[in-house]
Protein backbone atom coordinates (compact mmCIF):
# COMPACT_ATOMS: atom_id res chain seq x y z
CA UNK A 1 0.00 0.00 0.00
CA UNK A 2 1.18 3.51 -0.84
CA UNK A 3 0.35 6.24 1.69
CA UNK A 4 -0.06 9.77 0.32
CA UNK A 5 0.32 12.23 3.18
CA UNK A 6 -2.68 14.52 3.56
CA UNK A 7 -1.76 17.99 4.80
CA UNK A 8 -2.67 21.55 4.00
CA UNK A 9 -1.45 21.41 0.40
CA UNK A 10 -3.01 20.74 -2.98
CA UNK A 11 -2.44 18.34 -5.86
CA UNK A 12 -3.01 15.16 -3.88
CA UNK A 13 -5.75 13.65 -6.10
CA UNK A 14 -3.72 13.93 -9.31
CA UNK A 15 -0.83 12.09 -7.60
CA UNK A 16 -3.23 9.36 -6.47
CA UNK A 17 -4.67 9.06 -10.00
CA UNK A 18 -1.15 8.65 -11.44
CA UNK A 19 -0.39 5.86 -8.94
CA UNK A 20 -3.67 4.12 -9.77
CA UNK A 21 -2.82 4.25 -13.51
CA UNK A 22 0.43 2.42 -12.68
CA UNK A 23 -1.56 -0.38 -11.00
CA UNK A 24 -0.83 0.42 -7.34
CA UNK A 25 -3.27 0.93 -4.48
CA UNK A 26 -2.96 4.06 -2.38
CA UNK A 27 -4.64 5.90 0.45
CA UNK A 28 -4.67 9.61 1.25
CA UNK A 29 -4.15 9.91 5.00
CA UNK A 30 -2.78 11.92 7.90
CA UNK A 31 -3.12 8.91 10.23
CA UNK A 32 0.35 8.14 11.69
CA UNK A 33 -0.35 4.39 11.98
CA UNK A 34 -1.41 4.11 8.33
CA UNK A 35 1.64 6.10 7.21
CA UNK A 36 4.03 3.98 9.31
CA UNK A 37 2.62 0.72 7.90
CA UNK A 38 2.76 1.79 4.23
CA UNK A 39 5.25 0.17 1.85
CA UNK A 40 6.02 3.58 0.33
CA UNK A 41 5.08 7.12 1.36
CA UNK A 42 4.48 10.06 -0.97
CA UNK A 43 4.68 13.61 0.38
CA UNK A 44 3.23 15.80 -2.39
CA UNK A 45 2.26 19.42 -2.29
CA UNK A 46 1.31 22.64 -3.93
CA UNK A 47 1.08 25.53 -1.50
CA UNK A 48 2.94 27.84 0.85
CA UNK A 49 5.80 26.62 3.07
CA UNK A 50 5.01 28.24 6.44
CA UNK A 51 1.32 27.27 6.57
CA UNK A 52 2.14 23.74 5.38
CA UNK A 53 4.81 23.33 8.09
CA UNK A 54 2.40 24.67 10.71
CA UNK A 55 -0.18 22.04 9.70
CA UNK A 56 2.46 19.28 9.87
CA UNK A 57 3.65 20.40 13.32
CA UNK A 58 0.12 20.69 14.76
CA UNK A 59 -0.44 17.01 13.89
CA UNK A 60 3.13 15.90 14.73
CA UNK A 61 3.51 14.76 11.11
CA UNK A 62 6.85 16.61 10.98
CA UNK A 63 8.30 14.22 13.57
CA UNK A 64 6.68 11.24 11.88
CA UNK A 65 8.04 12.00 8.40
CA UNK A 66 11.67 12.29 9.49
CA UNK A 67 11.37 8.98 11.42
CA UNK A 68 10.14 6.92 8.44
CA UNK A 69 12.32 4.01 7.27
CA UNK A 70 10.51 3.01 4.04
CA UNK A 71 11.08 4.89 0.75
CA UNK A 72 9.56 8.40 0.93
CA UNK A 73 9.03 10.65 -2.11
CA UNK A 74 8.56 14.42 -1.75
CA UNK A 75 7.01 16.24 -4.71
CA UNK A 76 7.31 20.01 -5.38
CA UNK A 77 6.50 21.68 -2.03
CA UNK A 78 7.25 18.29 -0.47
CA UNK A 79 10.87 18.58 -1.70
CA UNK A 80 11.16 22.14 -0.35
CA UNK A 81 9.80 21.16 3.06
CA UNK A 82 12.36 18.33 3.25
CA UNK A 83 15.16 20.95 3.16
CA UNK A 84 16.56 22.75 6.21
CA UNK A 85 14.67 26.01 5.70
CA UNK A 86 12.72 28.08 3.19
CA UNK A 87 12.84 31.78 2.39
CA UNK A 88 9.07 31.51 1.85
CA UNK A 89 7.72 32.81 5.16
CA UNK A 90 11.20 32.42 6.71
CA UNK A 91 10.27 28.82 7.56
CA UNK A 92 12.23 26.16 9.41
CA UNK A 93 11.59 22.92 7.55
CA UNK A 94 12.18 19.19 8.17
CA UNK A 95 15.96 19.26 7.73
CA UNK A 96 16.27 15.98 5.82
CA UNK A 97 18.28 17.51 2.97
CA UNK A 98 21.24 19.79 3.61
CA UNK A 99 19.93 22.57 1.39
CA UNK A 100 18.03 25.83 1.72
CA UNK A 101 14.98 26.73 -0.35
CA UNK A 102 15.37 30.16 -1.93
CA UNK A 103 13.22 32.44 -4.04
CA UNK A 104 14.14 32.74 -7.71
CA UNK A 105 15.69 36.14 -8.49
CA UNK A 106 13.31 38.14 -10.72
CA UNK A 107 15.51 38.02 -13.85
CA UNK A 108 13.12 35.85 -15.86
CA UNK A 109 9.47 34.97 -15.62
CA UNK A 110 8.74 33.66 -12.11
CA UNK A 111 7.34 31.21 -11.22
CA UNK A 112 9.26 28.73 -13.32
CA UNK A 113 6.31 27.13 -15.08
CA UNK A 114 6.39 24.64 -17.92
CA UNK A 115 8.59 21.94 -19.40
CA UNK A 116 12.33 21.76 -18.80
CA UNK A 117 14.96 19.04 -19.03
CA UNK A 118 17.85 18.12 -16.74
CA UNK A 119 21.30 19.66 -17.05
CA UNK A 120 22.85 16.85 -15.03
CA UNK A 121 21.77 13.38 -13.84
CA UNK A 122 23.76 11.32 -11.34
CA UNK A 123 23.61 7.53 -11.43
CA UNK A 124 20.57 6.24 -9.51
CA UNK A 125 18.04 3.43 -9.83
CA UNK A 126 15.46 6.24 -9.77
CA UNK A 127 16.65 7.19 -13.28
CA UNK A 128 16.20 3.81 -15.00
CA UNK A 129 15.10 4.60 -18.60
CA UNK A 130 15.45 8.37 -17.95
CA UNK A 131 17.81 10.62 -19.94
CA UNK A 132 19.15 14.16 -19.45
CA UNK A 133 17.07 15.41 -22.39
CA UNK A 134 13.75 14.15 -20.94
CA UNK A 135 11.39 17.03 -20.20
CA UNK A 136 9.43 17.24 -16.95
CA UNK A 137 6.81 19.76 -15.81
CA UNK A 138 7.61 22.45 -13.24
CA UNK A 139 5.50 25.03 -11.38
CA UNK A 140 7.52 26.76 -8.62
CA UNK A 141 8.74 30.17 -7.50
CA UNK A 142 11.22 28.74 -4.97
CA UNK A 143 14.04 26.26 -5.49
CA UNK A 144 16.36 24.08 -3.42
CA UNK A 145 20.04 24.92 -3.70
CA UNK A 146 22.33 22.32 -5.22
CA UNK A 147 23.90 20.25 -2.42
CA UNK A 148 25.50 16.88 -1.77
CA UNK A 149 21.93 15.45 -1.72
CA UNK A 150 21.27 16.56 -5.32
CA UNK A 151 20.77 13.72 -7.85
CA UNK A 152 19.63 15.87 -10.79
CA UNK A 153 20.09 19.53 -11.65
CA UNK A 154 17.88 21.78 -13.75
CA UNK A 155 18.80 25.28 -14.95
CA UNK A 156 16.30 28.11 -14.75
CA UNK A 157 17.85 31.49 -13.87
CA UNK A 158 20.16 29.49 -11.55
CA UNK A 159 21.06 25.79 -11.33
CA UNK A 160 18.80 24.11 -8.75
CA UNK A 161 18.05 20.68 -7.30
CA UNK A 162 15.54 18.96 -9.54
CA UNK A 163 15.83 15.58 -7.78
CA UNK A 164 17.29 14.94 -4.32
CA UNK A 165 18.02 11.86 -2.25
CA UNK A 166 19.34 11.02 1.21
CA UNK A 167 19.05 7.45 2.49
CA UNK A 168 15.38 6.41 2.05
CA UNK A 169 14.21 9.96 1.26
CA UNK A 170 13.75 11.01 -2.39
CA UNK A 171 12.26 14.21 -3.78
CA UNK A 172 11.37 15.82 -7.11
CA UNK A 173 10.85 19.56 -7.63
CA UNK A 174 8.77 18.93 -10.77
CA UNK A 175 5.41 17.18 -10.91
CA UNK A 176 5.94 13.60 -12.12
CA UNK A 177 2.16 13.10 -12.25
CA UNK A 178 1.98 15.88 -14.89
CA UNK A 179 5.19 15.00 -16.73
CA UNK A 180 3.89 12.56 -19.37
CA UNK A 181 6.03 9.48 -20.13
CA UNK A 182 9.13 10.62 -18.22
CA UNK A 183 7.09 11.39 -15.11
CA UNK A 184 5.30 8.06 -15.30
CA UNK A 185 8.65 6.27 -15.60
CA UNK A 186 10.08 8.17 -12.61
CA UNK A 187 7.05 7.30 -10.46
CA UNK A 188 7.29 3.67 -11.59
CA UNK A 189 10.99 3.58 -10.67
CA UNK A 190 10.26 4.99 -7.20
CA UNK A 191 7.41 2.54 -6.60
CA UNK A 192 9.74 -0.36 -7.54
CA UNK A 193 12.46 0.67 -5.04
Amino acid sequence: MIAIIKYNAGNIRSVQNAITRLGYESIITDNPDEIKLADKVIFPGVGEASSAMQYLKERKLDELIISLKQPVLGICLGLQLMCTSSEEGNTQCLGIFDSQTKQFPPKEKVPHMGWNNFSELKSSELFTNIAVEDDVYYVHGYYAEVSNNTLAICDYIVPFSSVMQKNNFYAMQFHPEKSADAGEQLLKNFLKL
